[in-house]
């Protein structure tokens, strides 16, 4: 055996008991790690797992479990609870007796942190986030090191260089496999199920299932990813491969180590591929905040990449199904494209690098799916620890009322010129900052005898001004942020950005073990009031604020000011509204003001709704028209042209209505001729292209039996005639109307559509809008002569 330092990056992480207890055996924890010199196999024995009960409840536990023979080793801390009783430490050499435990106290006694594995918990107390450094006993293995009797230690500069494979299979409707594409990692192939036949592409014939899945196996073994990549493919496409697999009662020996697949299933998938990472690439897109009104590798590549699939049939299983049977070519040659597609989005978007930076940030799995509650705790917990606290359970502090949610004003319609947008950076987090709000913080401050002590904050809430974690971590992220953007890291910027937004939504998810209605509150009412004193200052200079919406203030400025001095005001009015948040906070909390509100946006001309039918004004709906260096551009917030159960038809409409609006040279007669021109247009079927909805299924289309929306109408008639169509919830149902109602779009179908309800749904409505809100330029007299409809 060698000793060596070796530096790696975190692929898998599990644990296991290797033998009983009575045997000797006790828990070990095991991670493969990527590095430079190949893949790492790391083993640490003679671990215990933890949980926590109160002190109070020591001999009624030590009781329970003797009753039920399950060893345990009780340990004084000197942690406390958040009431400030003290907390025992429960450690168990197994597995097996960790959880007996938990079952054993559950509805008897109360566990804290019972849901943290130890194999986080291990990387978690040792503030190791994706990166390491380890040493231990060094054993060359058939592809890999081992290393056993392992030392970790946080590693958080080192870069794993992946090597990566996409993956993605064909079946059919009952989950009976097809084909799996690979590609990437010195692949580029086809498995098919058939008789062998000449192809341009790589294809491995298979004879069966069984000899595909087998070959399956060879191909990863013998390309030895580290990541493989897929689209759904941790709740399809593995699922589906480790179902066939249970079917013929065979194990997938996929991982590193010749270690099997296995897959869990419950509120989500959960597999482990020890020595390999699954990273899904819309679960990935999702937690880089990316939007599509559907996420669909169809979509996706479409608007990404501007590719499309090579099959395009919206009865696609279909003509998978067809293309097994009779072209196994074409079937191929689609199958590998979907691996192409995938490989070629996350090169594009750089979904590998967020991942990466998510890790190295937060030290979740690369594949963690969502995770904004284990992101937090795995930075806070180890934190807190060191404080000398366990962490609560959920809704421990007992109290029921809800915080409120972020302000938004109450709008001022119009058509304006020189509106200023200014935009607080990062409001929640800079007002956690500022005001030190933080779980700790509040325990402590409400425990501090004198008041000058403490910061006020709201609904109860009082925070402690040395005692809490979250305004450093804070501080160090805003810092590393900066960082990023000076050197030009977007994806790590980006990570960052997610990350401290979503310590607010953290606090304020139910949840999440650390809610409580006063952080909370304390946070979003604190926002209130800095917008509505923003607000008041502003007009104390002479401006009119028009909206307001949780970190963004509107402010109209002279409509004769010229482009030059818009701008030159913005920047005034926020060095203005900074200085002044400075001596406020400081006169009134005896604290630094880590606010900045920011000159964002000028717009030109600016246009700001009513309600529907009301003279109230909207909210969060608005177009705005920006110039910069000459060039014109429209800005839709909340309107038609942004929403996707719109159609094209009125989002094209929508804006040459504004784009002639915003013209200085408009004349109230011209929108008679744009409506002309749809009309014809419309009715003459220049524009059938742009009539179809898209409208997302809410739930099954079984659900839906008193109110049933035009789409469902189009689903369940085209269902009739197609018994094997089954959409599922969360889909997305495109339709048209016609004159035999709501139906089902099929490219191929030619259809006589029903342009009387188009010129009702689509176009009226925005005209209307308009009219209605036209009364900076338009008299009644106007309005009045307009022919419209």
């Amino acid at each position: 055996m060698t000793q060596a330092i070796y530096p790696g990056f975190i692929l898998s992480r599990e644990q296991y008991t290797a033998k009983p207890y009575h045997e000797g055996g006790s828990i070990s924890v095991c991670y493969w790690l990527s590095s430079d010199v190949g893949p790492i196999k790391v083993t640490i024995a003679n671990q215990q797992a933890v949980f926590f009960i109160r002190q109070s409840a020591k001999a009624a536990a030590q009781q329970l479990l003797i009753s039920q023979n399950i060893q345990v080793e009780f340990k004084n801390t000197t942690m406390h609870h958040f009431d400030g009783e003290l907390c025992i430490g429960c450690y168990f050499s197994t597995i097996n007796a960790f959880y007996k435990a938990k079952a054993a106290f559950d509805n008897q006694l109360t566990v804290y942190e019972a849901d943290i594995r130890h194999c986080d918990r291990f990387l978690m107390e040792r503030f190791i986030r994706g990166g390491v450094w380890v040493k231990g006993d060094v054993s060359h293995q058939q592809g890999y090191l081992q290393i056993d009797n392992a030392q970790l230690k946080a590693n958080p500069d080192y870069t794993p260089n992946f090597k990566t494979l996409s993956l993605d299979i064909e079946c059919s409707g009952e989950g009976v496999l097809f084909s799996i594409a690979l590609v990437g990692a010195g692949l580029d192939c086809v498995l098919m199920i058939g008789e062998p036949e000449p192809s341009a592409l790589e294809i491995h014939w298979c004879d069966d299932e069984l000899a595909l899945l087998t070959k399956l196996q060879a191909q990863i073994m013998q390309s030895d990813p580290d990541i493989i990549i897929g689209w759904n493919v941790i709740e399809f496409d593995f699922s589906v491969l480790f179902s066939r697999a249970e079917a013929l009662n065979i194990a997938l020996n996929i991982g590193r180590a010749g270690e099997p697949l296995k897959v869990k299933t419950g509120h989500f998938t959960r597999l482990s591929i020890p020595g390999r990472t699954v990273i899904d690439g819309i679960d990935t897109l999702k937690n880089a905040t990316y939007h599509f009104d559907s996420f669909s590798l169809a979509n996706v590549s479409h608007k990404v990449l501007g590719e499309e699939k090579l099959i395009q049939s919206d009865n696609r299983l279909d003509e998978i199904v067809r293309q097994f049977n009779e072209d196994k070519q074409a079937l191929s040659a689609y199958n590998r494209q979907d691996s192409v597609l995938v490989n070629r989005i996350f090169e594009k978007l750089k979904l590998l690098e967020f991942a990466i930076v998510r890790s190295q940030l937060t030290g979740l799995e690369l594949e963690r799916m969502g995770g904004s509650v284990a992101a937090f705790t795995n930075l806070y917990l180890p934190l807190l620890h060191r404080s000398g606290y366990v962490a609560p359970n959920l809704g421990e502090h007992g109290l029921s009322f809800e915080s409120p949610g972020g302000y938004v004003m109450e709008s001022v319609p119009g058509l304006y010129k020189n509106v200023l947008v200014l935009d607080f950076k990062s409001l929640y987090p800079s007002i956690m900052r500022t005001f030190c709000i933080d779980p700790l913080g509040l325990i402590r401050g409400l425990a501090e005898s004198g008041k000058e002590n403490a910061i006020s904050g709201f609904k109860g809430g009082r925070f402690s001004r040395k005692e809490h974690h979250l305004p450093n971590l804070i501080k160090e992220l805003t810092s590393a942020r900066q960082t990023a953007k000076d050197t030009h890291q977007p994806m790590l910027s980006q990570a960052i950005k997610i990350i401290m937004n979503s310590l607010y939504g953290v606090l304020g998810s139910k949840g999440c073990r650390f809610y409580d209605p006063r952080l909370a509150s304390s946070i979003t009412l604190r926002g209130h009031d800095i917008m509505q004193t923003t607000k008041k200052w502003i007009e104390e200079q002479g401006y009119k604020v028009i909206y307001g919406d949780t970190d963004s203030t509107f402010v109209r400025l002279d409509e004769k000011m010229t482009g030059s001095e818009c701008q030159k005001m913005g920047h005034e009015l926020a060095e203005m509204i900074n200085l002044k948040w400075k001596q406020s906070i400081n006169t009134g909390h005896a604290l630094p003001s880590h606010l900045e509100i920011e000159f964002e946006t000028h717009y030109t001309t600016f246009f700001m709704p009513t309600i529907r039918g009301k003279s109230t004004g909207s909210k969060k709906r608005y177009v705005g028209q920006t110039n910069i260096n000459g060039q014109k551009k429209l800005i839709f917030k909340g309107m038609e042209t942004v929403r996707s159960d719109w159609t094209k038809l009125a989002q094209q409409f929508q804006v040459e209505l504004f784009k002639f609006l915003f013209d200085d040279d408009f004349e109230p007669q011209g929108i008679e001729a744009i409506v002309e021109k749809y009309k014809r247009k419309l009715l003459s079927g220049e524009l059938d292209d742009l009539l179809i909805y898209r409208k997302r299924l809410g739930q099954h289309l079984t659900e839906y039996q008193k109110n049933i929306p035009p789409h469902v109408q189009a689903a369940k008639k085209y269902q009739r005639k197609h018994p094997d169509y089954q959409p599922k919830r969360g889909q997305f149902i495109e339709y048209v109307y016609t004159d035999q109602g709501c139906e089902i779009f099929d490219k191929i179908k030619s259809y006589t559509f029903d342009y009387p309800t188009y010129l009702k749904k689509q176009l009226q409505p925005l005209i209307e809008m308009v009219v209605d809100n036209l009364a900076i330029k338009l008299t009644s007299n106007d309005v009045s002569q307009l022919n419209l409809f």
